[in-house]
């Protein structure tokens, strides 16, 4: 696979990513079919690996989200704006503090936002419970599965 080829992937990899924070886009399902992509022009033994394991977490995430309450986010007040500061705060956690600062990166990002909107720590705190209880939970785990398949593929892509 050439280097134009691995671009659009990875391309089309944070496409995925940027649209779990968007409600109506398939991000999750955008990221297991650029690994596919990637899996059927580049037949190695860790690309099939990388395949079968991105399957698994994304139908665990499934699975996981299919028991969480159902998204309402719009209702609790949340925007677009903390879905971005929401992102950033996930990814720059899982880059930082591998794979398990994903969680709190996020959680950061809402407490940043929601500091920087109402101003004062408790208000900022009551506004992230309210997120996390109304959807932000369901977007947490669907983030952080594309998180994983993502890391999975720029490793493999790295490592060969």
């Amino acid at each position: 696979m050439g280097v134009w080829e691995l671009l659009l992937v990875g391309v089309v990899v944070v496409l995925g990513l940027c649209g779990v924070l968007v409600p109506g886009v398939p991000g999750s399902w955008l990221v297991w079919a650029a690994v596919l992509w990637w899996a059927l022009t580049d037949p190695r033994p860790l690309a099939w690996a990388l395949l079968v394991g991105a399957t698994g977490v994304l139908l665990l995430s499934l699975a996981v989200r299919a028991a969480l309450p159902p998204r309402r986010l719009r209702q609790s007040g949340a925007t677009p704006e903390m879905g971005v500061y929401a992102g950033a705060g996930a990814f720059l956690g899982f880059v930082l503090l591998p794979v398990v600062g994903a969680v709190p990166g996020f959680m950061a990002g809402i407490y940043l936002h929601e500091r920087l909107r109402l101003g004062r720590h408790g208000e900022a705190m009551a506004a992230l419970r309210t997120a996390m209880r109304s959807g932000g939970s369901s977007v947490l785990t669907e983030l952080f599965a594309c998180l994983l398949i993502a890391g999975g593929w720029l490793g493999a892509v790295l490592w060969n």
